[in-house]
């Protein structure tokens, strides 16, 4: 493959999935800068592993993979240099709340916000959950097992239904 093939199948592959760096850095970003920085990252990651990237297996599931990694990682590093919790800018992007009417707006919002306040790990298989991904493509992505998937989605659903119920 020449390194034109090379890059245009890239570049193909990340523009048809790019809502995916998308969600990643709007769950783990606080303000726009900080969301395109973290996904300007994601991209850099996805570009370098790139050549490692086993083309048997889904192009989503892997991208998942790396992007979950980054953001992690940027998170640990942000949360080095600072003591104290800041809620995330929710900000809806893409247009993604274009026609919503005020209510729907401010419970999507309020789940982003619930989102926030997860640990790394639960947020991440929260984001996987709600893209509507399978037990097993969690599990893989994540590194855990389908098992300790479908209990942490079981109690994910009723700290939800908790803390929604609050607001």
């Amino acid at each position: 493959m020449t390194t034109a093939d090379f890059d245009g199948q890239f570049r193909e592959l990340l523009e048809r999935h790019r809502g995916i760096v998308f969600k990643v850095a709007n769950s783990y970003a606080r303000g726009a800068q900080d969301r395109e920085d973290l996904a300007q990252e994601i991209a850099v990651q996805l570009w370098r592993a790139f050549p490692k990237y086993d083309g048997a297996r889904g192009f989503s599931t892997w991208m998942y993979r790396v992007a979950l990694n980054v953001a992690i990682s940027h998170l640990r590093e942000r949360s080095r240099y600072e003591n104290h919790h800041e809620p995330l800018d929710l900000t809806l992007h893409d247009g993604a709340d274009a026609g919503m009417q005020p209510d729907t707006d401010a419970r999507v919002r309020e789940l982003y916000r619930c989102i926030a306040r997860l640990d790394p790990l639960n947020r991440a298989l929260l984001i996987l959950y709600l893209d509507e991904r399978s037990q097993r493509d969690i599990a893989h992505i994540l590194g855990i097992s389908e098992t300790n998937v479908a209990t942490r989605i079981g109690r994910l659903k009723q700290r939800l239904r908790n803390d929604m119920g609050e607001a």
